[in-house]
């Protein structure tokens, strides 16, 4: 198939392409591939919003989940090229972040392998966060563009209209394509807006933040050090859950669904706080569809469920009410009738959604008006039931549970180490890929000195590769019998990176 597609696009055999155009033979050919195992399936559908997805480079993970990779290496080796020259040509999409990002795509991934029908929905960044890079050893941030004529987004003829208190956009669908691994497709749903314009942004990552017709999708979490910047962050988050949640309604009316029986159509994730909007935006738009505030109150905590990432109560998101009401209004009286709910019920006023400076605690609204609130480690959630949470806790201890953060396990292995994953399969079957459980199928030949040293062997073939590389790409040349200790991350001020470095200097 790509013998075919080389031909029909560059009249060239796979040996006389380049790189580049491998790389567009095989993005074409895993997209029509992707498309094919696309279902619409499964009466209840999960919506995952989020505002970001570190989905990473998606060639190989397509590949394996479409069950192809193997085979496309060996056809590629065969005719003199490297799957790892062609994959470098691939621009990462600059979707996500750190850890929250990273969840968002391990879920999709697993909605996907476990066969259920889901989505996720987001925004389409032009620039993402920044691009780290270093001048005579201080930072220097740079835009991060990653969008290109041929790419993984796909457009698509879905629009909604998105009112701010002094302005209304359109907004415009492009997908990408989340297979399962030998499973279904599903999509991840990016919206952006019609009138995005890239030429503001001059240098570095600075730009006009009041023109939101203009900048709206251009970054992720642009800077909120000033009020136009918190304006921004608003305007973003109530785009996104708005289109969202004008979509959601619009597809379980199709499926046959009255609104409300709305939680035996949909069921919502809101990972961290940026989606919280979404709660009072249904119920606004089910109120406009005739249905009584209480009433559409009750439908929506049955559908929405809550995703807490931080147990720093200074990184809880709280926007104080002039801010909204420069933005969105429309959702006051109804964040109003929220809290006055929660007030009638409890007493304490740390439970409040509405506090005594005029600021709406997003995670209160998650945690009052959804099904579930969990925590992303067995600790983590922990801490916030016996601490961070507690309060909340004591009144819906049904609702606390955990989820620990996953990680797309095939690419650690399939992709990034193909010697062990060759060997791992000649010992224990081949079950692991789909299953990581079977990984535990090793413990039984743990003291088989045989297998001991061909683990061995196979690793230190791995630091041997990577020093080849470090001294052709940065010119250093470190010793393979040392300890590697390696985070690939954007240098960060509060994370454990710093601890790392001076436990390294320590040491």
């Amino acid at each position: 198939m790509l013998e075919k597609i080389l031909q029909k696009s560059y009249g060239k055999s796979i040996a006389e392409c380049s790189n580049e155009e491998i790389y567009f033979g095989l993005l074409e050919m895993s997209k029509e591939m992707a498309k094919e195992k696309y279902t619409e399936q499964g009466k209840k559908k999960i919506y995952y919003i989020s505002a970001e997805f570190l989905i990473g480079k998606l060639l190989s993970n397509n590949l394996i989940n479409l069950g192809i990779y193997d085979e496309i290496r060996e056809i590629l080796k065969e005719n003199g090229k490297s799957i790892t020259e062609v994959e470098s040509v691939e621009l990462e999409p600059s979707l996500g972040n750190g850890g929250l990002g990273r969840l968002a795509a391990c879920f999709m991934d697993s909605i996907a392998s476990l066969g259920l029908n889901g989505a996720g929905i987001g925004l389409n960044y032009h620039f993402g966060l920044f691009r780290q890079v270093f001048e005579e050893n201080l930072q220097k941030e740079e835009k991060n563009p990653w969008i290109t004529n041929d790419s993984w987004l796909v457009k698509s003829d879905k629009s909604y209209t998105v009112q701010f208190k002094d302005l209304t956009v359109k907004s415009k669908l492009y997908d990408i394509a989340v297979t399962g691994y030998d499973n279904r497709t599903n999509w991840l749903h990016l919206f952006d807006i019609e009138t995005i314009d890239e030429s503001i942004v001059k240098s570095g990552i600075s730009f006009e933040k009041e023109d939101i017709a203009k900048n709206l999708t251009l970054f992720l979490y642009p800077d909120d050090s000033d009020e136009k910047g918190e304006l921004l962050r608003i305007y973003q988050q109530y785009f996104m859950v708005s289109n969202a949640a004008q979509m959601i309604l619009e597809e379980c009316e199709k499926k046959g669904s009255n609104l409300y029986d709305l939680y035996d159509y949909a069921v919502i994730q809101i990972n961290d706080t940026h989606p919280t909007m979404v709660i009072p935006e249904l119920i606004r738009l089910m109120v406009l569809r005739g249905i009584d505030m209480d009433e559409a109150i009750e439908i929506v905590s049955k559908t929405c469920a809550y995703t807490n990432h931080t147990i720093l109560s200074e990184a809880l998101e709280k926007w104080p009410i002039k801010y909204l009401k420069k933005v969105v209004p429309q959702l006051l009286p109804i964040i109003e009738v929220l809290d006055n709910k929660v007030r009638r019920k409890f007493e304490d006023p740390s439970v409040a959604i509405i506090d005594k400076d005029d600021r709406v605690h997003m995670a209160h609204i998650d945690i009052h008006y959804g099904f579930s609130v969990n925590g992303v480690a067995a600790l983590h959630t922990e801490i916030l039931k016996q601490n961070e949470l507690n309060n909340f806790y004591k009144i819906y201890p049904e609702k606390f549970n955990n989820k620990t953060n996953g990680i797309t396990f095939r690419r650690w292995l399939m992709h990034c180490n193909y010697p062990l994953t060759k060997y791992l399969t000649e010992v224990i079957g081949d079950g692991f890929k789909r299953d990581a459980d079977q990984l535990e199928k090793l413990l039984a030949l743990k003291e088989d000195s045989k297998v001991q040293a061909t683990l061995l062997h196979i690793k230190h073939e791995n630091k041997v590769a990577l020093k080849e590389h470090l001294l052709k790409t940065q010119g250093i040349e470190i010793n393979e019998n040392s300890i590697f200790d390696i985070q690939i991350k954007r240098l960060h001020e509060y994370k454990r990176q710093q601890m790392n470095a001076l436990y390294i200097i320590h040491k």
